[in-house]
């Protein structure tokens, strides 16, 4: 479950990624352009110290992005070109984002929701200590495999449409620009993960295992 708080972000999340998207390799859209909010998920950390969410976005008219984020109280070593930046959160207090994919606690949960079917984390707020849950922006569908899930550090990103996230015996193929499900001719039957939102024809693909 993720804890989510009532918070001013500064700069805000998106006004973060107005700077950072378009050095990506699978930048697609305005540069410069305000960044626009489709839809959202997120995974729980098991230690319960990192925020795990990934953002879909667009940069102003460009298609959808896919962002897995990390936020993290300290700096991650070793991660610097990973760095997205960082926000001052007025709850918080000063918090380090990176693209996930180059974070440690990243790669188990893609895998459990690819290839285990591990789903989303519920969202909530606390409110004169009443839990008040946030209905999730878009729904995941995963796979349910018997292959055993990554165990270990991130052994090697590729960023690139798909980023290859190799960890813990596991390849992970992450789409930043989500395709239909029904035109992903690539990606294997099995272990894969889709998702859809409100306004959205049909399922993308939003990764996948290798």
């Amino acid at each position: 479950m993720a804890l989510l708080h009532r918070a001013e972000l500064r700069p805000t999340k998106l006004e973060l990624l107005v700077g950072w998207l378009p050095g990506r390799p699978w930048f697609a859209g305005e540069a410069g352009a305000p960044v626009t909010r489709v839809a959202a998920y997120r995974f729980d950390d098991p230690a319960g110290a990192v925020g795990m969410e990934t953002l879909l976005v667009r940069a102003g008219e460009g298609p959808v992005l896919q962002v897995p984020l990390t936020y993290r109280g300290a700096p991650l070593a070793g991660a610097d070109r990973f760095l997205v930046g960082t926000v001052e959160h007025s709850v918080l207090g000063r918090r380090w984002v990176y693209d996930a994919a180059g974070d440690p606690v990243y790669p188990p949960a893609l895998a459990a929701a690819v290839l285990a079917d591990a789903g989303q984390a519920e969202e909530y707020f606390e409110v004169d200590g009443v839990r008040q849950v946030r209905e999730p922006s878009m729904t995941l569908s995963g796979s349910r495999t018997d292959r055993a899930l990554p165990a270990g550090p991130v052994d090697e990103v590729v960023d690139g449409d798909p980023t290859l996230i190799r960890a813990g015996g596991v390849d992970l193929a992450l789409v930043r620009r989500p395709v239909p499900v029904d035109d992903s001719a690539g990606a294997p039957a099995a272990g894969r993960l889709g998702g859809a939102w409100s306004g959205q024809d049909g399922p993308v693909l939003l990764a996948y295992a290798g």
